[in-house]
């Protein structure tokens, strides 16, 4: 198994590695590229994303930047998916968002970690060397979930399909589907149901204000 083979299935990896570093290199490169295009060359920015993100193409994948990632080519999209200004994915393990996910500004998907003891976790000489292990776990964004502003979602997390994630959580579990989870650490809230319907096109046409059965009623 090679080094590249070992960081993306979630096995100790040593970062320092060419096979690492080369590709990492790229992504950063890819990366600085899209964030410096200005919004204007929609053509030239959106071929860049393609570069960093090769599973994006013809997908209507949004990316307002700044956007930041590491390798890019781990980022793993369905259709139709959006990630708004500065967000940052830490895409060591593959980070899959399904159909439809929604990541609102400033929230970090992170996949990697270390040893929790402080001599593991150092660099080190090894029978074979000096090293840097890590490791890495994989972060899945089910079908149509929503990820709010600032929240943090770690390694090794599955939020579920149509869930909310509230702004600010820190997600260290997996969040069951249809519901909402926040807080620090983030705990279910709530099961999402039919008193959060809002009737939003008859809301739309009466120039109305949004609000559920929920909120009017308290129910």
């Amino acid at each position: 198994m090679n080094e590249w083979e070992r960081m993306t299935t979630g096995r100790l990896y040593d970062p320092a590695k060419d096979e690492i570093r080369r590709p990492h290199r790229r992504g950063l490169t890819l990366c600085d590229k899209f964030n410096r295009t200005p919004f204007s060359r929609r053509r030239k920015k959106q071929k860049l994303l393609e570069k960093l993100i090769p599973s994006c193409a013809g997908k209507d994948l949004g990316v307002f930047s700044p956007f930041y990632c590491e390798y890019g080519v781990n980022i793993h999209v369905g259709r139709d998916c959006f990630i708004n200004y500065n967000c940052t994915f830490l895409d060591v393990a593959p980070i899959t968002l399904e159909d439809g996910a929604w990541v609102g500004a400033g929230v970090i998907l992170a996949t990697p970690s270390h040893p929790y003891l402080s001599e593991e976790r150092a660099i080190r000489v090894y029978p074979d060397g000096v090293h840097d292990l890590e490791y890495a776990k994989p972060i899945t964004l089910k079908k149509n979930c929503w990820i709010c502003s600032g929240a943090v979602i770690s390694g090794g997390v599955t939020v579920g399909e149509n869930s909310i994630v509230a702004a600010g959580a820190v997600v260290t579990s997996d969040v069951p589907p249809d519901c909402i989870a926040g807080g620090v650490p983030a705990r279910v809230i709530r099961k999402i149901d039919e008193n959060d319907r809002i009737g939003v096109w008859e809301t739309y046409v009466n120039d109305g204000y949004p609000a559920s059965r929920r909120q009017k009623e308290g129910v």
